[in-house]
């Protein structure tokens, strides 16, 4: 008797046990939490139900499940992967993709696991990109890898809900001999470089000097100019104003004689003073008036005038 009372004790504390862990479980199911960041896509017996934003989510235990997925952006480093250019160069890739997952619902119902997916398409499409450019290309337009590559991965990553924010490209290595062959080919190209630089100074320096000579010589010239212009002008001023001067000279002389009525006596007598100062002159040559027979007139007047004047010891 006291044997089946104990049988009976123990099986009814662990059907309490069992029926507490139960009651446990289906609690601790059926009060779930979504941190911010995140959405709570619910499944009712697998299929899908509804979607739960951040907070404090209540399912039905053992009849629906509550799985989270994260909305934040996710940077997903690639790994270093061997590519071939256009022209036969195989370099080493490395890239990081930054994703992020906007239709929850299709992220999880229409691919099987998208991070995988992700991986392997950026993994395609560096190698489609990459094989399109040569290796200066691949080198110098990273940016245009960047587009090139996210562009192809939008195509197929639209239909799974995910959006790709950006790529970018880490590091691409060419093998070593071929980094040797660019580092003497930059090497040469920046010598030749130097070189033309220093040719264009030293010509620019040469069309400078030889500016500057010309304009030089063409002021010196301008000034020249200037001066022969400005001595002529004085020149021609002089001319002019002495020629001015005598012929109001001889206006105003003219007019004097004019006015008195000279006799032939007064012309004769200004005609030898004229000469005396043509022989005062430093000058050694001699003037003979043309018109010797009116000198010889005037001299003859001047010596009848001469005898009519009377002498000292003379009478009046």
């Amino acid at each position: 008797m006291i044997a089946d009372v104990s049988a009976a004790s123990v099986i009814g504390l662990v059907v309490v046990v069992l029926v507490v862990v139960v009651l446990l479980l289906a609690l601790r199911q059926m009060v779930n939490i979504v941190q911010q960041g995140e959405v709570g896509v619910v499944k009712h017996f697998g299929e899908y139900r509804k979607t739960h934003e951040p907070g404090l989510v209540i399912i039905q235990p053992f009849i629906e499940s509550l799985q989270r997925v994260d909305m934040r952006e996710i940077p997903r480093p690639g790994d270093r992967q061997d590519v071939i250019t256009k022209d036969n160069v195989v370099v080493t890739v490395n890239a990081t993709i930054f994703t992020q997952v906007v239709d929850a619902q299709q992220a999880l119902f229409s691919i099987a696991n998208f991070d995988v997916a992700i991986d392997a398409l950026a993994r395609t499409a560096l190698r489609s990109v990459i094989g399109t450019m040569t290796l200066d290309e691949a080198l110098s337009e990273r940016e245009r890898i960047n587009t090139d590559v996210q562009q192809q991965m939008e195509v197929v990553t639209d239909k799974w809900g995910i959006r790709i924010s950006r790529i970018e490209i880490i590091a691409i290595a060419p093998p070593p001999k071929i980094l040797e062959a660019l580092a003497l080919e930059k090497q040469a190209d920046q010598e030749k470089r130097a070189k033309i630089l220093q040719s264009e100074g030293q010509r620019q320096s040469a069309i400078n000097v030889a500016d500057g000579d010309a304009q030089a010589a063409v002021r010196n010239a301008e000034g020249s100019r200037q001066a022969a212009i400005l001595r002529a002008e004085g020149s021609r001023q002089a001319a002019i104003l002495e020629a001015e001067g005598r012929s109001q000279a001889i206006t105003t002389v003219y007019s004097a004689i004019k006015k008195e009525e000279p006799d032939p006596t007064l012309v004769a007598i200004l005609q030898l003073d004229a000469l005396a100062k043509f022989a005062e002159s430093d000058n050694a040559k001699i003037v003979v008036p043309f018109e010797s027979a009116g000198l010889l007139g005037a001299a003859q007047t001047l010596r009848s005038v001469l005898a009519a004047v009377p002498g000292d010891g003379d009478q009046p």
